[in-house]
């Protein structure tokens, strides 16, 4: 079933295109969008640096309840005088992604649960001048010390921090350099995590593989290439395992998720999904029996967005429209994660928000999405 609800698509479509749309083309509307949950008005809002807006917002991630990992592009200056529906973020109005005037400054930031910051790593902006900024954040549930992974698309590295941000760790891949061998990455776009410390690397835009690192980044195998067909890609843009060990790929312009096992071998194809980008797999929320306790495959497709749900065997059981500049809406829903209680906290590539939804009271619970692995215990 797809829930639609009556959304300014056109204005979507219209920023994902890199066509700027003017105040008088379109006013903010006040639907929200996310059916079965509530979305906390105005979260990260009003953007700490006075004067500027969210640039492009790629990547969030939750540590912990109080402690959510947040992946910016950079801020943008609010225009003067500011637009009479201004609600805290342009890209109800204007173009956001790849912005002329994005300012790389604040990149990678911490905030509680209410969207108060708590850190701005400022420290590490450097890194990304000159770049289109960071693209997802993850931490392996596996690792004791949470360390901090970000990976860096145009600089075609994957940077990992220790988890107080004060020492870049590694920085795998070469910086600037794209290539397709063991010690590089082609635009790398995401990763996954397996219980052994091994990470798995979708790469990417001008590669077309999955890699394979253990525990210390040394490259294991990589499997791929360009084209349609079976394990061929065509812009590897998410990935994550589920707990059998097979591996969900968002092959992202063949308009498709691929299903491999451990070892790289394909076993199915998920087809019609319009533009995929993220991939995350969960336990069923609790009260949902739709799978019989048998792991959900959560995937965010865009243009426009929909929030669709699959069993590990391809079956879509469910999605909602997610699509607009409304609250709930997104231009393009690029990352999300969830707390222990099960609010979800959602980053807007084009419209440049981060958003959080908390499941409404009664809300039917085949409808949420459940809990990822949970990250063991950090070490002290």
């Amino acid at each position: 079933m797809r829930v639609r609800a009556v959304l300014m698509t056109a204005v979507v479509a219209a920023l994902c295109c890199g066509v700027s749309v003017s105040t008088q083309q379109q006013r903010v509307p006040t639907l929200m969008s996310a059916f079965d949950y509530d979305v906390v008005p105005n979260w990260s809002l009003p953007y700490p640096t006075k004067g500027y807006a969210w640039g492009s917002v790629p990547g969030i991630f939750v540590e912990a309840d109080d402690r959510i990992f947040i992946a910016s592009r950079g801020e943008i200056r609010e225009p003067s005088p500011l637009p009479a529906d201004y609600a805290g973020f342009l890209g109800g109005f204007r173009q956001v992604l790849n912005a002329p005037d994005n300012e790389v400054r604040g990149c990678l930031r911490i905030v509680d649960s209410t969207g108060k910051v708590v850190e701005i790593w400022s420290q590490w902006d450097r890194l990304f001048q000159g770049t289109n900024g960071p693209h997802k954040i993850k931490i392996s549930p596996y690792d004791p010390e949470h360390r901090v992974w970000v990976v860096a698309e145009t600089k075609n590295v994957i940077y990992v921090f220790s988890n107080d941000g004060k020492q870049l760790l590694k920085t795998l891949g070469v910086e600037g350099v794209a290539a397709e061998d063991e010690t590089h990455f082609g635009k790398p776009q995401d990763l996954a995590f397996l219980p052994d410390g091994s990470v798995l690397v979708a790469d990417g835009i001008t590669n077309a593989r999955v890699v394979k690192l253990d525990k210390n980044g040394k490259f294991v195998t990589a499997w791929g290439g360009h084209g349609s067909g079976d394990g061929q890609f065509n812009t590897v843009h998410g990935i994550d395992v589920d707990r059998n060990g097979h591996i969900y790929v968002v092959d992202r312009l063949n308009k498709r998720v691929q299903v491999f096992d451990a070892n790289g071998k394909h076993l199915a194809n998920w087809p019609n999904i319009r533009f995929p980008n993220h991939v995350q797999v969960t336990d069923p929320a609790p009260g949902d029996t739709s799978t019989n306790g048998e792991q959900i495959v959560w995937v965010a497709d865009n243009q426009t967005t929909d929030v669709m749900k699959f069993d590990t065997k391809g079956n879509q059981l469910y999605s909602w429209h997610a699509s607009g500049p409304v609250p709930g809406g997104f231009g393009e829903l690029h990352q999300f994660s969830l707390d222990s209680k099960g609010n979800v906290y959602a980053g807007d590539n084009v419209l440049g928000r981060p958003q959080k939804l908390t499941p409404k009271a009664g809300a039917d619970p085949r409808h949420l999405i459940g809990q990822s692995v949970r990250l063991m215990p950090k070490a002290k």
